[in-house]
């Protein structure tokens, strides 16, 4: 991960580029981009499968994010 810690210069956050984060450092940038929600998921956690605009889910192992994306 470069040092722009996957901040886009347009102000938009791909979902994808959150991998390599720390956790909390991926969700202060998710509330920075405008994210309506973030969805935090540990290994073998349970986790719905609906589909909602706006949430970004991240794939989460020892607090770094492995995987984002949105819905």
């Amino acid at each position: 991960m470069s040092g722009s810690d996957a901040v886009d210069p347009s102000g938009v956050a791909d979902a994808e580029g959150y991998a390599g984060l720390r956790v909390e450092r991926a969700r202060e940038l998710a509330r920075r981009h405008g994210w309506a929600s973030v969805r935090v998921l540990e290994p073998g956690e349970l986790m719905t499968m609906e589909y909602r605009q706006g949430r970004l889910n991240l794939a989460v192992r020892d607090g770094v994010v492995e995987r984002s994306w949105e819905g």
